[in-house]
């Protein structure tokens, strides 16, 4: 660490460090308890994630009458809330401790993935328990983690230091040339390409239904690298039950000739582990945005309705 980080502008993050390490010293039911109430209080001060998370839930619900989709809606805050509790579990929980909390199923084919010698794409998405799955997936196997650079530097400290501290080893999200390095030489990422995407290599692929511009570089990867594609998710139980991981076979034929095909596919398993637990994905991400301008804003005041 370089002696700068030690300067007063940064003790406010210092502090903030510190809290989540005495925070990690307490009973998991307190975490889900405090984490809960977080969640409350988030909601009340961030309209513009309320807004955000209600859409998504009206364009991927529609099934559901308003009050259904308000009663999920208080659920996922509750979960963002939980989720910040979640990092400092993540990052200073003994394996002990982790392995008390979190059931992983799957093991052997990611073991059987392995022995083939070749890499391995761990294909997950956005849910709130992000930070927990990154940490018991590194319980499992050494694993690259494709992360987002922050201009913080006492975070970027932190997280560099203790996402690292069980095994996984960071990729810079936009280095492609890394990722490929690594599954070529025979690592695993992890990757985590759900999120609304309008740079090269941007396709519309449904969720949900609705077409949205969606990164399909998985399906380029796995047929430059021949790493075979494992679906990995990482689930909250109820109460205090801890998590259910679970790492699946590789996908069958994949990739096919068609990238978009390929993606849908994976969105399709996304929806199914969505439904399973629906207040644990992120809903305040804008997801569903297009590649165009005459793309319907669906975040916008006056919105288009779900056709």
């Amino acid at each position: 660490m370089q002696r700068r980080l030690l300067a007063p502008r940064y003790w406010p993050a210092w502090a903030g460090i510190a809290l989540l390490r005495l925070l990690a010293l307490l009973p998991y039911a307190w975490l889900l308890g405090i984490g809960g109430f977080l969640g409350g209080v988030l909601r009340l001060v961030a309209p513009r994630f309320v807004r955000v998370a209600r859409r998504n839930l009206e364009l991927c619900f529609p099934e559901l009458d308003a009050e259904a989709r308000a009663r999920l809606l208080d659920r996922h805050f509750a979960s963002l809330g939980i989720a910040l509790l979640e990092v400092p579990l993540a990052w200073w929980s003994s394996p002990e401790r982790l392995a008390r909390l979190a059931q992983v199923e799957g093991r052997e084919h990611l073991e059987a993935a392995r022995a083939r010698g070749s890499g391995v794409i761990l294909l997950t998405a956005h849910f709130t328990t992000m930070e927990l799955a990154g940490r018991v997936l590194a319980s499992v196997t050494p694993v690259g983690f494709l992360y987002r650079p922050t201009s913080n530097e006492v975070l970027a400290y932190a997280l560099g230091r203790f996402r690292t501290a069980y095994g996984g080893h960071p990729i810079p999200r936009d280095d492609i040339r890394a990722f490929i390095g690594a599954l070529r030489n025979r690592e695993c990422v992890w990757y985590a390409p759900d999120q609304s995407y309008r740079k090269k290599g941007a396709e519309m692929v449904r969720l949900f239904g609705i077409p949205a511009a969606t990164n399909t570089l998985t399906s380029r990867l796995a047929r430059m690298t021949g790493a075979p594609v494992l679906p990995y998710f990482l689930q909250r139980l109820p109460g205090t039950q801890g998590y259910r991981a679970v790492i699946h076979p590789p996908l069958e034929n994949f990739p096919s000739d068609d990238a978009v095909a390929d993606t849908e596919r994976f969105n399709h398993l996304i929806e199914a582990q969505v439904r399973l637990v629906p207040e644990q994905y992120l809903w305040i991400h804008r997801r569903f945005k297009g590649l165009t301008e005459d793309y319907p804003d669906y975040y916008a005041p006056e919105a288009p309705r779900r056709a």
